[in-house]
């Protein structure tokens, strides 16, 4: 069985499974391997490169395509048909959710204020609003979204959590739901994958919605947010915004959110951690495992469920 991993200390884990595993590393910037027909695992490297997704057409034998990203939305069009795909459900929980508290805490504490004073040597005493008491709705109530809450409660707030569909066993609501929700929120994460129905789901009318001085966390997707409906509203200073995501990105020089007021970018490194390498190992490791002991594999996002 032949496995292409982007690392070499992922083949060395996974040949150690057994003998009829052999594993060739492909980081997307080295010259393919002569194997490309023999892959029936293939992890993509870490990126978006195209040329990482479009070799996928080339494997023959290809049954399950990994991928180390939680969103997806970028390998379907590439994906070839009768194969599996994974995504790293749960390899960037932590990390993004550590992210998302950064982005929340500095906006609403005013350490880019206090960044920027340092420079200059001033001293900008002034009040700033706790997160403490305050409501958070998480948009997209997934296995990030609900690490998002485990760190958020601690800080004495109420979460409101909102998937695609209501659950009423979890007290999720369902999207239907959030013109009734989004007034009560001073924070709205947005955590949801990008797909038809969530491109742009973040609109002006959502916006409109929330109330003024509330805050929009992006650490989904950039174009689940509509970016000049996002402009039109900080611009004039009535909602304020943290972004690790952008549409389009990166964002060029030039555009009016790097200096629209109250909005904090950050380039995209919600995943990129050091809890990043050792979880991914974890992860394909054990998705190898299953594969090669034809047992199904875990977090399919798309096509064939298992192994055909």
């Amino acid at each position: 069985m032949r496995v292409w991993v982007p690392y070499p200390d992922f083949a060395a884990d996974v040949e150690a499974l057994g003998p009829q595993i052999d594993a060739d590393v492909f980081t997307g910037q080295n010259t393919p391997p002569g194997s490309v027909g023999q892959v029936e695992f293939y992890v993509v490297p870490y990126s978006f490169q195209r040329s990482a997704l479009e070799i996928a057409r080339d494997m023959e034998s290809l049954r399950v395509l990994q991928l180390l990203t939680a969103g997806f939305e970028h390998v379907l069009p590439f994906l070839p048909d009768g194969v599996t795909l994974c995504n790293a459900r749960g390899v960037h929980d932590s990390s993004t959710a550590e992210l998302a508290l950064t982005l929340i805490l500095s906006s609403m504490r005013g350490i880019p204020d206090f960044v920027r004073g340092q420079e200059r040597g001033e001293w900008l005493h002034a009040d700033y609003p706790a997160l403490a008491d305050k409501t958070v709705l998480i948009l997209g109530y997934g296995s990030i979204g609900a690490a998002i809450e485990r760190r958020l409660l601690p800080f004495e707030t109420t979460v409101l959590r909102v998937a695609s569909r209501a659950r009423a066993d979890t007290d999720v609501h369902g999207a239907d739901e959030l013109p009734a929700l989004l007034p009560q929120a001073d924070v709205v994460v947005v955590v949801t994958p990008l797909t038809p129905a969530t491109r742009h789901l973040v609109d002006a009318a959502f916006l409109a919605a929330m109330h003024d001085g509330a805050l929009l966390v992006n650490v989904a997707r950039g174009g689940v947010v509509d970016t000049d409906a996002l402009v039109a509203e900080t611009s004039r200073g009535r909602l304020r915004a943290a972004l690790d995501v952008t549409d389009p990105e990166p964002l060029p020089t030039g555009h009016p959110l790097w200096t629209a007021p109250g909005v904090l970018i950050s380039p995209h490194v919600g995943g990129n951690s050091s809890a990043f390498l050792p979880r991914a190992r974890a992860l394909v490791h054990a998705q190898v495992r299953r594969f090669a002991a034809g047992e199904p594999v875990e977090n399919v996002v798309a096509g064939p469920a298992g192994r055909p």
